[in-house]
């Protein structure tokens, strides 16, 4: 039976923008939107440069541009080099810079532009402010990069032995970089070798991603900045906004804790840290009913717009309109979940201290969904580590249920039903008499061992609730090409989230989190290619000496 495959094209234009074919320095034509405030003049611009659709419900961008132009700043929104009305080659990364360069140019050149031009926007719409900023156009004064990285290109599947990849990423490659409209196929993934599915599915929609097949199976090298880094460029005034439940918030707290510590740039970077998910579902309203869902409810769309408007206009009022000095915007503004907002002078707050909790009973980690123990203060010991074993079975991964990753909060999965396989491993702490107010890294430290030349491994913590549901806080991954009995640094991410009274944390490994991530087949061959993998034995060692702990950052007093 032929595979079906869904195509997307462009929504109908906006009616309250007018959009222009705006020319690039090679010929190139990008089709760009421009929504102008009602008072006449010149103004400055809010410029969003994106791969889905401007006209799309998907990005708000109509809705968006009404409260930015509302407050004096002309919006102006472009279909990306080679996507929906824009003319080019569909390629993600490469002309981004130049392209960025000169839309800036062609806006400072329009008489109702006052020559100044901020940009925004979330994920490869963040991405295409890093690559603008690197062109050093005098115009650009101020960005506010959401969810996203300027690695973004390194998220991509670009397999190597040392890395663990989304499947995720894989798709999002062949289904919007395949054609200028969102090309989507059904693929089993059960399939081995796995990369037939995918060419299964180019050939069922007609499309094929070049993006794709440069990283996959076999990754070329790729420049995703070839007029220098972001760090050697004039540094601007930077807003990061990132989300505690955000699938790409790893490489967006690494953006700003090194922008954070840089000489030149430190002083123009500010901290927008909230409770929410790539697609701007909140913690607040989760699991999501349909009166919050801004992708169902016109209401709950004006309510999600004016929450991701507010921030943003503060900050350009202060660097593109210059109405308020810097010293009036909170050096970081992070959410609390369960609590509410609170500002700092720095991430982590100052206020902080390390909390350890040590894995004990590891023998009981594959009992059932509670496990063995994370204990604070475990007695001291010198007695020989005890250890755990368990099986990772290439034909029975660790199933993916937290559903959609870009979208974890729109249900915040409970994972308990899976804490209780016997390849998966779980620690759980007591629960917590006070609340717990977690503000800042996690990482967790472990000493493991593998029958298998390398290994995957996967952790989580959760807050488990009274009534033994679990929901992931943060996680992290890592390939151990294993130095035998060496201990390994899982960097779990940062958060701010108040686990209350009666709550519990848990700690969860695995080697597998499949579809979400690429499997390891057990063996040293390219997982995109294997036909079959081998099972392994996975040994974790705790106690005698050696590390097996997970170090949380916690505030020291209430605020």
């Amino acid at each position: 039976m032929p595979i079906a495959s869904e195509r997307i094209g462009p929504a109908p234009l906006s009616g309250t923008a007018t959009q222009h074919m705006v020319p690039m320095r090679d010929g190139v034509e990008l089709a760009t939107d421009v929504y102008l405030p009602a008072s006449p003049g010149r103004h400055p611009a809010v410029l969003f440069r994106l791969p889905y659709d401007k006209n799309s419900r998907y990005v708000y961008m109509e809705q968006i541009a009404a409260e930015l132009t509302a407050h004096g700043y002309a919006t102006v929104v472009q279909d990306v080099r080679g996507k929906f009305r824009s003319q080019g080659e569909t390629v993600p990364f490469v002309h981004e810079a130049e392209d960025g360069y000169d839309t800036i140019e062609w806006i400072t050149r329009q008489s109702w532009s006052d020559a100044v031009v901020g940009m925004c926007g979330d994920s490869y719409f963040g991405f295409t402010q890093w690559a603008a900023l690197t062109s050093g156009h005098p115009a650009l004064k101020a960005i506010v990069p959401r969810v996203t990285s300027m690695d973004l290109p390194a998220v991509m599947p670009r397999w190597d032995p040392e890395r663990i990849v989304t499947l995720y990423g894989a798709e999002y490659l062949a289904d919007f970089w395949a054609s200028r409209d969102i090309v989507h196929v059904p693929r089993d993934y059960d399939r081995r070798p796995l990369l037939e599915t995918f060419e299964e599915a180019f050939t069922a929609s007609g499309s094929r991603s070049a993006a794709f097949d440069g990283c996959v199976p076999h990754p070329r090298p790729v420049d995703p900045f070839p007029l220098g880094h972001p760090f050697e460029a004039r540094p601007l005034p930077t807003l990061h906004g990132v989300g505690w439940f955000d699938n790409l918030l790893g490489e967006s707290m690494g953006d700003y804790t090194a922008m954070a510590a840089h000489p030149a740039w430190g002083p123009l970077t500010y901290l927008h840290a909230d409770s929410i998910d790539h697609e701007n579902y909140r913690l607040d309203h989760s699991p999501v009913q349909p009166e919050n869902d801004h992708t169902l409810d016109d209401l709950a769309l004006r309510r999600t717009i004016a929450h991701y408007v507010a921030p943003v206009l503060e900050f350009f009022d202060v660097f593109l309109k210059g109405e308020r000095p810097a010293e009036s915007l909170s050096r970081v503004r992070w959410h609390l979940g369960h609590v509410g907002f609170r500002t700092s002078v720095s991430w982590p707050p100052p206020e902080t201290r390390e909390v350890v909790l040590h894995l004990a009973e590891p023998e009981l980690a594959v009992r059932d969904a509670d496990g063995g123990r994370l204990l604070e203060n475990p007695r001291i010991t010198v007695d020989p580590p005890h250890t755990v074993d368990w099986t990772h079975d290439p034909h029975d991964l660790v199933p993916s249920i937290t559903g959609d990753p870009f979208s974890a909060l729109r249900e915040w999965v409970d994972e308990s039903g899976l804490q209780s396989r016997a390849d998966v491993l779980t620690f759980t702490a007591a629960p917590a008499s006070v609340p717990l107010d977690l503000a800042g890294p996690v990482r967790a430290e472990l000493t493991v061992d593998s029958t298998a030349p390398a290994m995957h491994l996967f952790a989580k913590l959760f807050d488990v609730f009274p009534d033994g549901t679990a929901h992931m806080l943060v996680r992290g991954q890592s390939v151990l090409p294993l130095q035998r009995g060496e201990a390994v640094e899982i960097h779990l991410g940062h958060t701010g989230y108040r686990l209350r009274p009666g709550h519990r944390l848990r700690l969860q490994l695995t080697c597998s989190d499949f579809p979400l991530y690429l499997w390891h087949p057990g063996t040293e061959e390219n997982p995109w290619l294997a036909a079959k993998g081998r099972p392994s034995t996975q040994t974790l060692s705790v106690g005698g000496g050696l590390r097996g702990n997970v170090r949380l950052t916690v505030l020291t007093t209430e605020k």
